[in-house]
């Protein structure tokens, strides 16, 4: 008698066969499985516990970004530096290249009732200035014919006065009018002159 579900019109069907290849499993040759493709997602076979599936949309991690400077706090400490600079080498420039020396007024003085016997007379210049730093260049001319060399004077900031000083010499009995003068080279030319007298009874 035939079995009822035995498929028909198959003559190479047998049920020992198909139980034996579904019990025994498949040949130990066999190739392993692998998927045609693989679309977003790892695709496992076989026994185990298969993987987490992947978020269907991208997690990335979110980074806190560092605190923003104040711009507007930068830029005003920054520009207050440059003004103080800025005012340091105005100074400083103006206290080296601002206006030169200038010669206000030249005067000659010395004692009135001139030297005595055989002494020397203190001849002075006072020369008032505008208080800048630089030299000043003079010469000492004589009335007996003598003339000095260019001699030369420094004057530091701040002095508004320089002293030039001749000291004149007499010696002799009797009595002789005598003239000092300072002529003034530079920074201005300016001429001062004094007379006086030198006595000395016998």
């Amino acid at each position: 008698m035939s079995d009822p579900r035995a498929p028909q019109g198959d003559d190479d069907y047998s049920a020992t066969v198909l139980g034996s290849h579904w019990f025994s499993g498949p040949p130990a040759t066999a190739e392993p499985v692998v998927p045609d493709r693989v679309e977003g997602s790892v695709l496992r076979f076989g026994p185990g516990v298969t993987a987490a599936m992947p978020a269907p949309f991208p997690v990335s991690a979110v980074v806190a970004a560092p605190p923003r400077r104040r711009r507007g706090a930068g830029l005003r400490r920054y520009a207050l530096a440059a003004i103080v600079l800025a005012a340091v080498l105005a100074y400083l420039g103006w206290q080296r290249f601002g206006p030169a020396l200038e010669v206000r007024d030249v005067a000659v003085t010395t004692d009135p009732k001139g030297p005595s016997c055989d002494a020397t007379a203190d001849v002075v210049a006072v020369v008032g200035t505008n208080g800048r730093p630089g030299t000043l260049t003079y010469r000492w001319i004589r009335s007996d014919g003598t003339r000095s060399e260019r001699l030369t004077e420094r004057v530091p900031r701040g002095q508004r006065e320089a002293r030039l000083h001749l000291l004149w010499t007499f010696q002799g009995t009797g009595s002789h009018s005598a003239r000092a003068e300072l002529q003034l080279l530079s920074p201005a030319q300016r001429t001062a002159a004094v007379d006086f007298t030198y006595r000395c009874s016998p």
